[in-house]
């Protein structure tokens, strides 16, 4: 197989997004981190951090260890899998978690500098911790389009020659998504274990019960919290982000080797097309990185438009850049598809927007829970979920609407359900879904900067800093608050999509397997096929995938519920987690004499201790029911019920997921709007009020709610690889 000229700027895109991420961490490290008390409260939380993630990296390696061994019995003695398959999964693991390890280095390193930043200026502390997120952003997009560029270019010295040769690579490749979605799915959940259980230990006994301020050293807890926003919110979020960043290329590289089977030339176009519109999003990515910056005494909105200018300026540069990339490419019906991804692009900011306006203190959602602090918690906690329930509304009509749009670009608007028409509009989605997460190297910055700037704060209350430092640095914190709500509310958006065009490329794995084994199968005009001949109008007549087939329908259901089974699972772990951390919190207050009054030092070590203990046993069993459940659907009820299982896991895992960030996310702001003296101010009825709902919402917005979008394109991917089980069974 020939590789044309233009695939050699996904590799080149990913060794400069490295190095750029290089550069920036070089230098933060140059950055004074301050005075000797700063520097031994980071040296905790850094100490902290990598401990944990080296425990949980242990348990991780295991499982991994444990399923590649499956794989690699499944390809080599029974024959149901390519025998690449066993170590694209590692590697996909691989690169996850060493993703998520280089961001939460930075993260650990950067916020006591933006801390000390922060004494001279707003700029120079803004600057410093979106830099610093921009470490997470540009790691994972460089380490995610390596990955991609190697396989690519080693498989396609294997399989060469015929229509089939393409589809087998981007579906195999597909598997290394399944090891990063797995990988990033223990990070997600161990991670949010952890840092929700100290947060909410603190929260409970330091700032209600004790009455002492967030963050004050006096609190056993408080660097077990910090510790927590970074395996949560940055190593987590980042190890989510890749996998959903490679399973969107390359699950549209599969689609489009379907739907261009029969033109080997368009073929090959297609497939690279997805991956060179993310390489171009790697060079805009850097360019609106340097636009973000903000003046003196600016103020929430102020804030957030400084970050905005640099993500809207990154997407509105690679709409056009798409253009040009599927024109130069030959691409047949180039302008449409160019389109589709506009589709996704719009949709990634309006879902931003929402996020936005349901979770900022700027706006009445939040003011009015805020407000409802004035008559109790309960009444704080019935409003932040009614404004969550509500916020669904705008992301899901704006995924469908992206949806239709990217489909009907795509095929011309030809609302025919033709075999054509139907693969043409499937790349079209998957082609939304690159788009919307082609910037992800600044799109991403904007959310790890969220943890670094929330322990910036922590920092500074713990070194007793300058109430103007202080002031500065609650500022950076509530817009890290709005941004990280906004993150996950693109993570989940992109999600969605990824998982609907993975849900195509599963038929595509079918076919495969059915393939290898030699089935046939018979098509719409009753004539017997092979599989490679069918099209998946075919394929969904075959295993009769209808709404009337009562295994599709068992599917769905069996699909939502897991979504909410799995986030009844992970709230109750941190709720289990907190109670122990609360228990320990309150010992040391009892026995350890003098720590109010400043006389005494806490035990940070042992409740360190607790949430590394809690999260690594609690996340084991909803991370591995979440590989078992499509594996048992497949055997029990087939290719009909696995895809029913898909859709239902997606439609209400999306909805879920949005609810829960959304809420938690209006729930810590309204805490942050009463602290800044609306509402009666810190140690107010209203403050305690609101920080009970902030309690409330800590789960929602760190743990369930964001690991509900991995859990979606999990189940994808496990059907995928396990499809050659699926079909020997069925």
């Amino acid at each position: 197989m020939t590789i044309p000229f233009a695939f050699w700027l996904v590799p080149i895109a990913s060794i400069v997004a490295l190095c750029m991420a290089w550069y920036f961490f070089s230098q933060m490290m140059k950055a004074d981190e301050g005075t000797p008390r700063m520097r031994e409260i980071a040296g905790h939380v850094r100490r902290g951090a990598m401990a944990y993630l080296k425990q949980q990296y242990r348990v991780v390696t295991i499982v991994f260890v444990v399923l590649a061994v499956v794989f690699a019995f499944m390809a080599y003695v029974l024959k149901w899998q390519n025998p690449w398959v066993p170590f694209a999964f590692l590697t996909g693991g691989f690169f996850s978690g060493l993703a998520g390890f280089f961001g939460m280095k930075t993260a650990t390193y950067a916020s006591a500098r933006t801390a000390n930043a922060a004494r001279q200026s707003l700029d120079g502390g803004l600057k410093i911790a979106f830099r610093s997120g921009a470490v997470m952003g540009l790691t994972v997009v460089g380490l995610g389009l390596l990955d991609i560029a190697l396989w690519f270019l080693i498989l396609s010295q294997f399989y060469h020659g015929d229509r089939m040769a393409l589809i087998t690579i981007t579906t195999t490749m597909l598997t290394f998504g399944m090891g990063a979605s797995t990988q990033a799915l223990f990070a997600r959940v161990g991670g949010g274990i952890y840092t929700k259980a100290a947060d909410v230990g603190a929260d409970i006994v330091g700032k209600v019960e004790a009455d002492i301020p967030e963050d004050d050293p006096r609190n056993p807890a408080t660097i077990a919290d910090n510790v927590g926003d970074n395996v949560g919110d940055v190593a987590g979020m980042g190890a989510d982000l890749y996998e959903s960043y490679c399973g969107s290329i390359l699950s549209t590289a599969a689609l489009g080797a379907t739907a261009f089977a029969l033109n080997g030339d368009m073929q090959l176009r297609a497939v690279i097309a997805p991956m060179l519109i993310a390489a171009v999003g790697v060079f805009l990515s850097i360019f609106g990185i340097y636009l973000v910056r903000t003046k003196e005494g600016a103020t929430m909105k102020d804030l957030l438009h400084s970050l905005s200018v640099g993500t809207n300026v990154s997407a509105c540069l690679i709409a056009v850049a798409t253009f040009a990339i599927l024109y130069l490419l030959g691409i047949e019906n180039w302008l449409g598809l160019s389109f589709s991804v506009i589709s996704g692009l719009a949709a990634g900011v309006i879902i931003g927007q929402a996020t936005e306006y349901y979770t900022s203190h700027s706006y009445k959602p939040t003011q009015k829970i805020s407000e409802a602090g004035l008559t109790g918690s309960a009444t704080v906690i019935i409003k932040g979920i009614g404004t969550g329930m509500i916020s669904t509304c705008i992301p899901v009509v704006t995924i469908g609407v992206a949806i239709m749009l990217s489909y009907l670009f795509a095929n011309g608007f030809n609302l025919e359900m033709s075999a054509e028409a139907l693969s043409h509009g499937l790349y079209g989605i998957g082609i939304a879904a690159v788009g919307m997460l082609s910037t992800l190297g600044i799109t991403l910055a904007t959310d790890a900067y969220g943890p670094i700037a929330d322990n910036a704060g922590g920092n500074a209350e713990m070194s007793e800093l300058g109430e103007d430092v202080r002031h500065r640095t609650d500022a950076l914190d509530a817009l890290g608050n709005t941004t990280a709500a906004t993150g996950k509310g693109f993570a989940i958006g992109s999600a969605a999509l990824t998982a609907l065009a993975l849900l195509a490329s599963y038929i595509e794995e079918v076919k495969i397997a059915m393939e290898r084994a030699g089935s046939t199968l018979t098509n719409l005009k009753g004539e017997v096929i092979t599989a490679a001949d069918a099209t998946i109008p075919d394929f969904m007549n075959y295993f009769q995938v209808t709404l009337m087939n009562p295994r599709v329908l068992v599917g769905a259901f069996i699909g939502g519920m897991a979504a909410f089974l799995f986030c009844g699972l992970t709230m109750e772990a941190v709720g289990r987690a907190a109670q122990k951390m609360v228990e320990e919190v309150r010992r040391q207050f009892r026995e350890i004499k003098g720590i109010l009054e400043g006389k005494a030092t806490p035990d940070y070590g042992s409740c360190v201790e607790i949430s590394t203990r809690a999260a690594q046993h609690e996340m084991i069993f909803p991370s591995l029911l979440a590989i078992a459940i499509p594996i048992v659907v497949g055997l029990v009820l087939g290719v009909a019920g696995v895809l029913g299982l898909l859709v239902g896991g997606l439609t209400c895992g999306f909805t879920l997921a949005v609810f829960m960030a959304n809420a938690g996310g209006a729930w810590d702001n309204a805490k942050k709007m009463v602290e800044e003296g609306n509402f009666g101010g810190k140690g107010s009825f209203a403050h305690k009020a609101t920080i009970v709902g902030d309690t409330v919402g800590d789960p929602f917005k760190d743990t369930s709610g964001p690991s509900l979008n991995i859990l979606i394109k999990l189940m994808s991917m496990v059907s995928i690889v396990m499809a050659g089980l699926t079909v020997a069974f069925s």
